[in-house]
């Protein structure tokens, strides 16, 4: 299978190999991997304190050179395209918009508690049955209703 490495954190690196991947898969009716190289910079999870087992100079180091942020910002305001006033005013309307749609998603009903279980296995395995009645018991034991 043909593969392209680009660097994962440049956004035109990444549209370039986009683009090619793209063109040489309908050129060759076959797939292409693009193997998109980058930093995780953050934890794995809220569970996870990577500080314990890698170097947070490292992680501070990866973040000023290379997080796709900051090097689109810099891109932007080296052409002039992007001031401080720009992205104050971005920043103003997008935390205008994630607030709107927070509170347009908890308007919505919560899903049915059925679907906490039905959504990886074809078949629920012992496992996640033993789960699901666990739950429902702790549920009416607490005299708890969910919908």
């Amino acid at each position: 299978m043909a593969g392209i490495r680009v660097d994962g954190n440049d956004v035109f690196a990444v549209h370039a190999a986009v683009a090619e991947a793209r063109k040489l898969a309908l050129e060759t009716s076959a797939p292409v991997m693009i193997e998109a190289m980058t930093y995780r910079q953050g934890h794995h999870s809220t569970s996870d304190d990577s500080s314990r087992y890698r170097d947070m100079d490292e992680v501070q180091v990866a973040h000023d050179v290379t997080d796709p942020i900051l090097r689109m910002d810099k891109f932007l305001r080296h052409y002039g395209w992007m001031d401080d006033d720009a992205v104050s005013l971005i920043e103003d309307e997008e935390r205008v918009a994630v607030l709107r749609a927070m509170e347009a998603a908890e308007a919505r009903p919560g899903p049915k508690l059925d679907t906490m279980f039905t959504d990886v296995y074809h078949e629920k395995p012992p496992h996640l049955l033993r789960q699901e009645t666990e739950l429902r018991q702790h549920l009416k034991r607490h005299d708890i209703v969910y919908h």
